[in-house]
């Protein structure tokens, strides 16, 4: 299942902590390195574990995952963009940009006439084999947890020569928790529904929307345990009884018609938050904007959230998920 397309299921990482002080380090020799001119060539290791040479910082990128497009303009370096997904919708400048097509499908011979110095795309993309025979260098990056933007934001700054690549995580991960400082204990520990897809598809806890909500201290009713982005069974749902759900404008219709849904208190009380597209976009995006995503998610909380929390319903035994 997908949020971003030309993005498969996401998976957490492990060692956030350790995997940003070896990238900071790695990321401020390489930088020094180019920019005093001491070395030939820039090697990284993609997602796919395959290896990339640069001989010197790409300044003519192709972005097919929006979430890569709105980290490489999070760095301050939208002006190498010369070419982008159809998805990729921010900043507003991106509307100048050639569109290539999707990022599961896009237009190879479009980006080829562009001559890119690098395309950027999700490990799922399948035109990434297509492009290398044509001789373009392709990095395949997808950011899945909150500790992947971290290390996605740090290798695209060690590609690109950003120095303070870090810097500019920093304040996205301050700006999530500023999110969470915010909010009133009184609705703290509401157990919250977040369906990202028509499936339906809901948000877990391991995934990086499930994260945020930890941190914002609300609880998910859907464990970790599901995978981050489980296909579930609707029975689920009503048997868990969320007291707020969170969905995107392009997912809310019909779920009031959803068997034995009508009867979830969240329905019953109006507590659902539907969130316009253009908000929606922010939040199933894994990259720069995850505080603005935070924010979003911290104002249904204050707006929705029951004054008094309701007491967990588990799923019965044998609810499937």
């Amino acid at each position: 299942m997908s949020l971003e397309p030309g993005c498969t299921t996401f998976k957490p990482a492990d060692g956030p902590q350790a995997a940003g002080v070896r990238w900071l380090t790695s990321l401020v020799m390489m930088t020094s390195l180019w920019s005093a001119g001491a070395v030939q060539a820039l090697q990284v290791t993609d997602d796919r574990g395959v290896v990339i040479t640069f001989d010197q910082p790409p300044q003519r990128i192709v972005s097919l995952l929006p979430s890569l497009t709105e980290t490489v303009c999070e760095l301050g370096q939208c002006a190498r963009l010369v070419g982008v997904d159809r998805y990729s919708n921010f900043p507003a400048s991106l509307n100048a940009v050639p569109k290539v097509g999707g990022g599961l499908d896009p237009n190879i011979e479009a980006i080829v006439a562009l001559k890119p110095d690098v395309v950027l795309m999700a490990t799922s993309s399948r035109a990434g084999e297509r492009l290398r025979t044509l001789g373009l260098r392709v990095v395949a990056l997808e950011p899945k947890t909150h500790a992947d933007v971290q290390r996605v934001m740090l290798k695209l700054g060690q590609v690109l020569g950003v120095a303070d690549a870090q810097k500019v995580w920093r304040a996205i991960d301050a700006g999530v928790s500023a999110a969470a400082q915010s909010l009133p204990a009184s609705v703290k520990s509401t157990r919250v529904y977040f369906e990202v897809n028509q499936g339906p598809y809901g948000a877990s806890e391991s995934s990086f929307i499930g994260e945020t909500l930890t941190r914002l201290g609300a609880q998910n009713i859907l464990s970790a345990t599901l995978g981050p982005f489980p296909k579930l069974n609707p029975e689920y749902i009503v048997r868990a009884n969320p007291d707020l759900i969170m969905v995107g404008a392009r997912s809310a219709d019909g779920m009031a018609q959803r068997p034995g849904w009508g009867g979830l208190r969240a329905l019953q009380d109006q507590r659902v938050c539907i969130f316009p597209t253009v908000q929606s976009d922010v939040l199933v995006r894994p990259g720069p904007r995850m505080a603005e995503g935070a924010r979003l998610m911290a104002q249904c909380l204050v707006d929705k959230a029951p004054k008094t929390a309701f007491k967990a319903t588990p799923p019965a035994t044998g609810a499937r998920p």
